[in-house]
Order: C-alpha cells, then sequence, then structure tokens
C-alpha cells in the first residue's frame, strides 16, 4: 500500500537538506516518519514566502504578493490543526504529525511569524533582535521536532530551542553575502559599522573585512547555544540523541568551515564533505552513548542565563 503524502515527505527532505536527511536515518522508523511529515510542511511554508523550490532559485516575492500567501499559510495551517481535510500534500502531512502529537497552535504560528519578519523587511539592530527571528524561525522547529521525540517538560524543551538558534545563527553566518544579494541582512546592525542598513554595502567587498568580523561575533554567540543543546540529549532515545548529535555536528562544522574560509571565502556557500559528515555522525553516536550513560548519572547543569521565550 503506497502512503503518497509520507512518500512526498520523504522527497521533499531528500532534496532540501542532505545534512538533515542523513541524520534522519538514524532516527527510529515511527520518529523519522514524522520528522519527514514535519520538514515537508516547515520546507513548503519557506519556499512559499521565499518563491523558491526547495531552497533553490527563486527571489523575493513584491510585500503584497508575499503577504497574501502568508496568509494562505497561515489559514491552511489553523484549519489543518482543526482537523479539516487537507488536498495540500504538505499540509496533509503536517496535519498527520501534529494531531498524532497534539501539537498545539502555538509553535506552527511562531514559525510563520519567523516568515512574516521577512516578508515585512524587519531589520536586526542588536543580537537580541537576531535571537528573536532565528528562534521563530528555527527555534520553534526544535521544539515541535522533540515534541515529536515524545518531549513534553519545558527544561528539555529550551535545549531543544537552543539548537534550533545555533543552528540558524549558523546558516546566518554560512549565508550572509547570499541573503544580503537579495535585500536582506541578519548580522546585527550594530556590528556592522559603516555597512550597516545597506545590504549592497555588506556585498561590496571593500567591507568585507568587518562584515566577517561581524560574522565571526555571531558564530562565536552560537557556541553556548551548542553547548547547553547537548544538555537535552539525555531525555531522547539513543537513537533519537544520535541522529540530532550528528545534525548538530554537521552544522557547527559548517561554522568552522565559514571561519577557516576567512573573508575571501565569503562569497561561497560554505559546505562539509561527505567524509566530515560521516566523522561527525560517528561522533554523534559517541555523544549520545555518553548522555545517555554517563549524562544521565550527573545532576545536570543549571542552563546559563541565554536568550529565550520559554
Amino acid at each position: 500500500m503506497t502512503d503518497d503524502v509520507l512518500d512526498s515527505s520523504r522527497d521533499s527532505i531528500e532534496r532540501g537538506s542532505s545534512s538533515f536527511a542523513a541524520a534522519a536515518r538514524l532516527f527510529h522508523p515511527k520518529v523519522r516518519e514524522d520528522a519527514y511529515l514535519l520538514y515537508a510542511w516547515c520546507r513548503h511554508c519557506d519556499d512559499e514566502i521565499d518563491d523558491q523550490d526547495m531552497g533553490h532559485g527563486g527571489a523575493n516575492l513584491d510585500p503584497g504578493r508575499a503577504s497574501a500567501k502568508l496568509a494562505q499559510l497561515e489559514d491552511k495551517t489553523t484549519r489543518a490543526l482543526a482537523g479539516e481535510a487537507m488536498d495540500d500534500s504538505a499540509f496533509a502531512a503536517f496535519q498527520r504529525v501534529a494531531m498524532r502529537h497534539n501539537m498545539s497552535a502555538r509553535y506552527p504560528l511562531e514559525l510563520l511569524a519567523g516568515f512574516r519578519m521577512d516578508v515585512e523587511g524587519r531589520t536586526y539592530q542588536t543580537l537580541e533582535d537576531t535571537l528573536v527571528y532565528a528562534y521563530h524561525v528555527a527555534g520553534v522547529v526544535g521544539v515541535m521536532m522533540a515534541q515529536v521525540m515524545g518531549v513534553q517538560d519545558l527544561p528539555t524543551l529550551r535545549r531543544a530551542a537552543d539548537l534550533g538558534l545555533a543552528l540558524q545563527l549558523t546558516n546566518i553566518a554560512r549565508d550572509v553575502v547570499e541573503d544580503a544579494k537579495v535585500g536582506r541582512v541578519y548580522l546585527p546592525a550594530e556590528w556592522l559599522g559603516a555597512a550597516a542598513g545597506d545590504p549592497a554595502a555588506v556585498v561590496d567587498p571593500v567591507n568585507r573585512a568587518v562584515v566577517f568580523e561581524a560574522t565571526q561575533r555571531l558564530l562565536a554567540a552560537a557556541e553556548p547555544y551548542y553547548a547547553s543543546s547537548r544538555w537535552g540529549l539525555k531525555a531522547l532515545g539513543f537513537r533519537s540523541a544520535w541522529a540530532i548529535a550528528a545534525a548538530r555536528g554537521v552544522y557547527r562544522q559548517i561554522g568552522v568551515k565559514v571561519l577557516a574560509n576567512g573573508p575571501s571565502g565569503m562569497d561561497q556557500r560554505a559546505s562539509t564533505s561527505s567524509m566530515t559528515k560521516l566523522l561527525r555522525v560517528l561522533e554523534g553516536g559517541a555523544i549520545a552513548a555518553r548522555a545517555a550513560t554517563f549524562d544521565g548519572w550527573r545532576r545536570e547543569p543549571v542552563r546559563p542565563p541565554l536568550w529565550t521565550p520559554l
């Protein structure tokens, strides 16, 4: 018996993110299925706002058209959560996973609120402004993924949001020039000096040194969130912890690559090799094993005073 919704969702993650697709293979089959379903909806909504296909191509929509698309996404999401029949595979996927885990409307709608920041052309003056954006477009995805893995307690959900924040800060650092070319700057303006407020100035090689310095600062700001997120792993089953630790390692390695490439490498998107991914997957297994044993015997440290809305 075929499952078109699941097949479409699996195709979405394999086309949209090779890193997450590789990590998802480590999940227990039931969790993996739900991860596919949730990813398909997130990817679809993001692509609709950016007029892209699996995160590629496209350009910024004019504000009126983008706002209309966002309103449609909000309406469909609300109706899916209410149990109405969905004829769109991405929303059928979302409905299946949301109802299976009794997901509240809060986190899906917070994700769409993050996309609204892009639609409205929000600017980011301080690191906290950037963190608010990162939470909405990625931290809440971490929370929803944790719920898919059976987590409900608030301390662990905060650790999941921390990982989402760290991943998004890494994404921003990787895509600084690419984003600026379409008019988006997520680096805190107060770090950019004369390049602040002007995407063209961020792209201009004349300002590359100050832009790269701001990128370094953003990656440094991500590190405490990566560190905090590790303490959420012990609340997961081994296979889930391994998958999350692997994804965490692969994405953190992207930041390492950005730093290694230096200012002159900012015009090309940093990526990791297949061998590096394999090493991070193996390392993730060791981290998951430690979380299930040694970390499980230790008193969990108090979460440091990191920014969070949870």
